[in-house]
Order: C-alpha cells, then structure tokens, then sequence
C-alpha cells in the first residue's frame, strides 16, 4: 500500500484511500489493452438485440435455414437474413450451401459457451 487516508464512505467503497500495486501489476500483467476491450464490448453488444440472441440460441441447440428460421420466430425473412448477416460478418455465425439451401450455424462452440454461461448466471440470480 502506498498511500492511505480516511475517507466518509457508504458500503460501496471503501473506508480507507489505499492503492495495493501488488494487485495492480498483477492485473495489468493480463490487461488486454483498449483495442481488445473495444472488440470484446462489440462483440458483446451483438448479443445486446433481442433477434439475433434468439438467432444465435436456435443455432446453439441446431442448424437451421432461414426458412426454419423465420418460422420459428414468427418473422419475415427479410429481417432474420439482416440479422444473420451481421452475425455472418461478425463470425458469430456461419453458412454452408446444400443445393439449393443454405444452412446456419454457429461459427464455434465458444459461442456457445457465451450463452450458456450468461444463461446459467441469469438462473442462479432467479
């Protein structure tokens, strides 16, 4: 510690100004640095619309069409093909031409991994 001085604070902060550079260094060492941080945010705000997680949780559990897609989300094609091709870009998801169709999935099963662990965390709040 540092420097340490009393301070007149409610439960959320603490009582005593002091900096612990030990835990500091420690974080730094495995900062990822605020270019990364920006592409985890945009890659979290992906999940941030409510039609591209149900997209996205669909294809957690199978590949889909658009078709089946649409069906199942009772929408027009037009907006879940807008919302899977930002998916597409952002390689949350992607395709694979069987003839005439074309069959989504998710991109890999870090994807996943996402949804299932934010899923989970939500229940255990319940």
């Amino acid at each position: 510690m540092v420097k340490q001085k009393s301070l007149a604070t409610g439960d959320d902060g603490c009582a005593v100004y002091g900096i612990h550079e030990k835990i500091i260094r420690t974080v730094q060492e495995q900062w990822p640095g605020p270019e990364s941080l920006e592409e985890l945010a945009e890659f979290y705000r992906l999940f941030g619309d409510k039609t591209r997680l149900a997209i996205v949780w669909a294809l957690s559990v199978h590949e889909m069409c658009v078709c089946d897609l649409c069906e199942l989300l009772q929408m027009q094609q037009s907006a879940v093909s807008h919302q899977l091709r930002t998916l597409k870009l952002a390689r949350i998801v992607r395709s694979r031409r069987e003839g005439k169709m074309v069959f989504y999935s998710l991109d890999d099963d870090h994807i996943r991994d996402v949804l299932g662990v934010g899923h989970e965390h939500l229940k255990e709040r319940g």
